[in-house]
């Protein structure tokens, strides 16, 4: 299904900083970084609060991955919290109680929400005008890179772009120099070496352990779909492949590709298979990141395990040539 291909990727400098309040009214920097434990009515799932901001911060620095920060607590962020709960030998039913809290804000250090001063590599590109929506269209380009300084930047910083957008209102993210409210994810210790990875079809997660068979990271997953589900069983690692080439295969018919030729797509973030490409020892199965981060783990996949770009890296950070990957079917 897929050929990586490895390149080298442009390293950029980060300026971290505690930032200063008021943005935008009610969802600033220091309502997110002095933000309480939820109420015991949780806020409703499509709700933005500060809260849930902090939140979400908290569980991807300690490693149970909410996916993209939105400020919303959605499926992703329920199972991270759930997921964190359990392996610290606390109790969560849809309420965030203060030992959860307490030991999720002691899991790591520093505010929530810091500033970023904008680099001359953030700006640079090139940027694409337009995504494809057609995978045919997409094999003409020289790289699938981000559409704009903004993309980058929210994806840099583990973000959806509306929740980027909303804390910097005004703020030119095309300039360099600009500062930016951003939240503080980058720089947190990687987890140990990963000895063993668990899918879990039925939870839509990827788990992983470490020698000693204790759970050290959780990040929520697309795994397959029914027209082309994922394997089950036990597979291995083969390789990691940063910066992977797509090679699409006509025999596997994906709805809405046409050509009766393979062809292959060139890599960047916004590669069908994103930033990073996790070969196992099934032909065509992978783990691999996404050009949509906002979809994982609802929607569907050819049969590979899908995570954020960023959750991706972290797996692949990890994960060594023979490491096991076994899939099962968990219960919600």
């Amino acid at each position: 299904m897929f050929r990586p291909f490895s390149a080298a990727r442009f390293a950029i400098a980060v300026l971290l900083a505690p930032v200063a309040p008021a943005m935008a009214a009610g969802l600033d920097a220091a309502a997110i970084n002095d933000a309480a434990a939820p109420s015991a009515k949780l806020p409703d799932r499509h709700q933005v609060s500060a809260s849930i901001v902090r939140l979400e911060i908290l569980l991807d620095r300690a490693h149970f991955s909410p996916g993209e920060i939105d400020g919303k607590l959605g499926e992703n962020a329920q199972k991270a919290l759930a997921a964190f709960a359990k392996v610290n030998g606390l109790s969560f039913d849809k309420a965030v109680t203060a030992d959860i809290w307490d030991r999720l804000a002691a899991a790591s250090e520093g505010a929530a929400i810091v500033t970023y001063t904008i680099a001359d590599a953030d700006v640079k590109g090139p940027f694409l005008t337009k995504l494809p929506a057609k995978m045919e269209s997409m094999k003409s380009l020289p790289a699938l890179n981000y559409t704009s300084p903004r993309e980058a930047l929210a994806e840099k910083f583990h973000m959806s772009e509306t929740l980027l957008q909303a804390l910097n209102p005004g703020r030119k993210f095309d300039r360099a120099g600009e500062t930016i409210a951003v939240a503080n994810v980058l720089g947190v210790a990687s987890p140990v070496p990963v000895a063993r990875v668990e899918v879990d079809k039925t939870r839509q997660t990827l788990s992983t352990f470490d020698a000693a068979g204790k759970l050290v990271a959780v990040y929520p997953a697309t795994v397959g779909s029914a027209e082309k589900p994922t394997p089950s069983g036990t597979l291995k690692v083969t390789a990691v492949n940063k910066d992977p080439t797509y090679r699409y295969n006509p025999k596997y018919k994906f709805k809405g590709v046409k050509s009766s030729k393979p062809f292959t797509i060139r890599p960047g973030p916004n590669n069908p298979v994103g930033a990073v490409w996790i070969n196992l020892s099934a032909e065509g199965y992978g783990i691999h990141g996404t050009p949509d981060p906002g979809k994982v783990s609802k929607a569907e996949s050819h049969g590979c395990v899908r995570l954020t770009n960023w959750d991706a890296q972290r797996v692949a950070a990890g994960v060594a040539k023979g490491t096991p990957v076994s899939f099962v079917d968990g219960t919600r």
